[in-house]
């Protein structure tokens, strides 16, 4: 680690971390309103996303990623295999598997929900070089991993990674 990096002020190294938990605070939210515009519940829409980042998985998989109990995740994926968000698929190693394979991509209504927000992000990285995008990128992809490890760490001391809705 170079000199110039220790001799950052505390105070702005706690200003970035309390920037950090506040847009954590605001993501929350706005995925909220985005399942209630959908009509779906937020552990919904998180797992559309999980699916989104994994692409197919089984629900014990899910159940794993998210914390949420079998009977939960089963009743989710009936929500969103209704809406047309996933479909359920047998595994072809293991016909007694099911996978949940992501089919939302190419639903309009979700496409326009989050039009908005993707233009004002592209706009918003227009601002920024190359070199700043990928330093921003590789900040983002740390603060991922660090949070990972705190789920994880959470997860095995508490024995779930997520609270039941």
């Amino acid at each position: 680690m170079s000199s110039e990096r220790q001799e950052q002020p505390a105070d702005l190294r706690e200003q970035l971390a309390l920037l950090m938990r506040g847009l954590g605070t605001r993501t929350v939210l706005y995925q909220q309103f985005v399942a209630a515009s959908h009509g779906l519940y937020n552990n919904d829409l998180k797992s559309v996303d999980i699916l989104r980042e994994t692409g197919p998985i089984t629900a014990g998989e899910l159940s794993k990623i998210t914390g949420l109990a079998t009977g939960t995740i089963t009743a989710l994926i009936d929500r969103l295999e209704k809406c047309g968000y996933v479909r359920r698929e047998n595994d072809p190693a293991d016909r007694r598997r099911v996978i949940i394979v992501p089919v939302y991509e190419h639903n309009e209504a979700i496409k326009n929900t989050y039009s908005p927000l993707h233009s004002a992000m592209l706009e918003l990285a227009s601002q920024y070089s190359a070199d700043e995008l990928r330093l921003i990128m590789q900040f983002i992809g740390k603060t991922s991993n660090i949070l990972e490890e705190q789920i994880h760490h959470l997860s095995t001391s508490r024995g779930k990674t997520s609270p039941e809705p």
